[in-house]
């Protein structure tokens, strides 16, 4: 009789697990990134002359 070799497949749901956190981590970074540069170019200095 003659040998089949069975592979067993590589696990998908870690690969999907992976792009999810990096996913993540790239949103955080981008959303993070915006709101700085918003909350600093509200602010208004009041230089009237009295």
């Amino acid at each position: 009789m003659a040998e089949i070799k069975i592979e067993k497949k590589k696990p998908m749901w870690l690969l999907i697990v992976l792009l999810l956190i990096i996913g993540g981590l790239i949103y955080y970074i981008y959303c993070t990134d915006h709101e700085t540069h918003t909350e600093s170019s509200t602010e208004i200095e009041n230089t009237t002359a009295q």
